[in-house]
């Protein structure tokens, strides 16, 4: 009964004394948070104080030397203040809708956002969501800077309930809409219309209005001067579905808004050089950094760029644009040139003229345009055929050959001339067909029979590994592409091309591409500074034996013909690839040597089709050839490094051999057969198949030959 009764004192003493601990313990977490709220709120600046700004210091993007200015990137602030009365009411509702929905009825805050915020922050274990009331929005333009920390949420909370016991609700939204940037150095929605439109505020239509509350999310990154125009455009219609589901506008007002075309006013950047360059640059600062920062936080910013490289291949893309405008109705172009050993972009050119608006100058085809890569993706092709054991000397038949068997409408020896090119797949090539090549010589001269067969041998899946490891970006639905992959069935970018090449000159060793040597804050602090990031992709041996053929001037001169002077540069190893779609409507030339890789792109922005003859030998190589003939004189003559002896393989097609005498009946007899009759192609160094009719490829490949064989013997 005492055990019992000790035992029960025991608890209630315990729990006593876990109370008492715990009462200390929230007493003293209050304390601190008191203490913590008052020292936050103490430097708090007052409401009142609406035109005290902290000092500006512009963020400065310099070439390489850091001598030369490319751009200067300030806050100075653009902005007439306009009466509410004057704000058009399409304006207001389409800020509201987008930023603040319940922005009338609610508080200072919106606690369930704050919360939904948090909730993502805490899955995604960063500091990253907002889920701020346009008030709150205005205290922090206004009074704090961009950082993401719990430190100025707080800030922010505090000052927007200040705000709103001192303001009305339209007198906030009236100083938001007078206050809030809009890019380009244009702060409150008069400098934001007069900038973009060239008009006034009270001036601006539905379609107008949703634009520019669209562009507060990323002023930067949603500039209708930038290269995401598109997305600019997309986000637009995004305000306009909001608004017509809270019911601001009809269905007819959003459907009619959505189809107009705004007319912008020109790009006004005051004082700039490289201009995509410079403000793909900025974007990269931005995002990292934070608009705040970048606008006034006085960075000084030492960027990778050549600027006499730069001035060079401006000019280069300016005349030849110009010509191939005149010859072949190819409106643009736009060059790449990287440092292969470092990752480094010497000379980035967007497009012909980026303040050419009316054809898209803007537009940084170099980094945002998708086209499609034509040939210049068969080099990789070859060299995953050589990491799997073919030999460079592999006979394959550049034969009229159907690649899509087993269909009726598509039969195995195609008529070029009745058949439609979507409803079967046999590609063509611009000379007549050679018949038995080499892989060597398929990638020297671009055939498009042997590099789409060498795909089918090699496999999609371990062609685009090997494309990604070396630089490619896009291509990542696999599923989505099929044979034509090689001859440009897909879409990539020039700057990721360059990359591609470059780890190719290196010997399969990639360097992260850069546009940045070193950031400094205003006090000269190092915020980030280039160090090289270097892997190796693949064996040195491959990307050799790819070297070796494409700077070979003797085996691509047939290809090249009158144009081969163009592609040669005595006392350099220089090597060449190009690519032309079939339609005409992308031109390239990626060429490089040990020390420099430069990519060219001609063609439409707006995707139009140059005329036929727009080739990448006529629209681009002179673009390229021009400008690596001004700057290789800079760089020391460097040898590509020689491949490794092939060991020579006594396979029929792998040898070279494709005439095989068979005894029949005792007497040799000479037979032809296609790879497929004496290779596996999961295992080509290995046995024959048993039964090679097994491959799905194998009638169609066969009977382009014997039908290639038969035309050949009637001449």
């Amino acid at each position: 009964m005492k055990k019992i009764k000790s035992g029960k004192i025991r608890r209630k003493r315990f729990l006593i004394s876990a109370l008492l601990l715990s009462s200390i313990a929230a007493v003293s977490l209050a304390a601190v948070g008191v203490i913590y709220a008052v020292v936050i709120v103490r430097d708090l600046p007052s409401p009142d104080q609406f035109e005290t700004r902290q000092v500006s210091q512009s963020t400065k993007l310099y070439d390489r030397t850091g001598e030369v200015v490319l751009y200067e990137i300030h806050g100075e602030e653009k902005r007439t203040i306009i009466p509410f009365g004057e704000i058009p009411e399409t304006l207001k509702e389409a800020t509201i809708a987008t930023e603040d929905d319940d922005f009338y009825n609610r508080p200072a805050f919106d606690w369930r956002g704050i919360l939904r915020a948090l909730w993502v922050d805490i899955k995604n274990l960063s500091f990253s969501q907002g889920g701020s009331t346009i008030t709150q929005q205005l205290a922090k333009n206004v009074f704090l800077s961009s950082e993401k920390t719990i430190t100025r949420k707080l800030k922010e909370l505090v000052l927007a309930i200040q705000m709103e016991s001192r303001y009305s609700k339209d007198e906030i939204l009236n100083l938001y809409l007078n206050q809030i940037p809009y890019g380009s150095n244009a702060y409150g929605v008069e400098a934001a219309s007069q900038t973009f439109f060239s008009k006034s505020a009270n001036d601006i239509d539905l379609a107008e209005s949703a634009l520019l509350a669209g562009l507060t999310k990323a002023p930067s990154y949603y500039s209708p001067w930038g290269s995401h125009l598109d997305e600019v455009l997309a986000r637009k219609n995004g305000v306009l579905n909001r608004m017509a589901e809270l019911g601001k506008i009809t269905e007819k007002q959003r459907d009619e808004a959505k189809k107009e075309k705004i007319k912008f006013a020109p790009p006004s950047l005051g004082s700039i050089k490289a201009p995509h360059f410079s403000l793909m640059v900025k974007e990269y600062l931005v995002n990292k950094y934070g608009e705040d920062i970048v606008m006034n936080g006085g960075l000084k910013v030492i960027t990778t760029l050549d600027w006499p490289m730069q001035e060079i291949g401006e000019k280069v893309v300016e005349e030849g644009a110009s010509r191939n405008e005149l010859l072949y109705g190819g409106k643009n172009a736009s060059l790449v040139a990287q440092d292969p050993k470092t990752g480094q972009i010497l000379a980035l050119v967007g497009s012909k003229d980026y303040f050419d608006i009316a054809n898209g100058g803007n537009f940084n085809v170099a980094v945002q345009g998708l086209r499609q890569p034509g040939s210049a993706l068969k080099p990789f092709a070859y060299m995953t055929a050589f990491e799997k054991g073919y030999p460079p000397q592999t006979i394959l038949f550049d034969v009229p050959t159907e690649f899509l068997p087993n269909d009726p409408k598509c039969p195995p020896i195609p008529d070029y001339n009745e058949m439609k090119d979507d409803e079967c797949f046999h590609p063509q090539d611009f000379d007549p067909f050679l018949g038995p090549v080499s892989m060597e010589q398929s990638l020297a001269q671009s055939i498009n029979i042997s590099a789409v067969k060498t795909l089918y041998l090699v496999g999609i899946k371990d062609f685009l590994a090997n494309v990604h490891k070396f630089g490619i970006t896009t291509l990542n639905d696999v599923w989505r592409y099929g044979l034509s992959l090689v001859l440009g069935g897909g879409e990539v970018k020039l700057i990721d091309l360059v990359n591609v090449y470059s780890t190719l000159s290196q010997d399969g060793v990639r360097h992260d591409q850069t546009s940045i040597l070193e950031v400094l804050d205003n006090k000269g602090n190092v915020l980030e500074s280039y160090h090289d990031k270097a892997e190796k992709v693949i064996d040195q041996q491959y990307p050799r034996m790819v070297n070796k053929i494409l700077s070979d001037s003797g085996l691509r001169a047939n290809l090249f013909q009158n144009s081969l002077g163009l592609t040669v540069f005595p006392g350099y190893d220089v090597a060449l690839k190009t690519g032309t779609t079939n339609d005409y409507r992308d031109a390239w030339a990626m060429g490089y040597t040990p020390s420099l890789t430069v990519g060219v792109w001609a063609g439409n922005n707006n995707n139009a089709p140059m005329q036929k003859k727009g080739t990448s030998i006529l629209a681009a190589v002179p673009i390229w050839s021009a400008f690596l003939r001004e700057t290789i004189k800079n760089y020391s003559s460097e040898p590509f490094n020689s491949p490794n002896p092939i060991e020579v393989v006594s396979k029929p097609m792998l040898n070279g051999q494709y005439i095989i005498s068979i005894p029949i009946n005792g007497i040799p007899t000479p037979q032809i057969h296609s790879i497929l009759y004496y290779v596996d192609k999961k295992n080509p160094l290995g046995p024959p198949p048993q039964n090679p009719a097994d491959d799905s490829q194998f009638a169609n490949w066969e009977a382009g030959i014997f039908n290639f064989l038969s035309a050949s013997l009637h001449k």
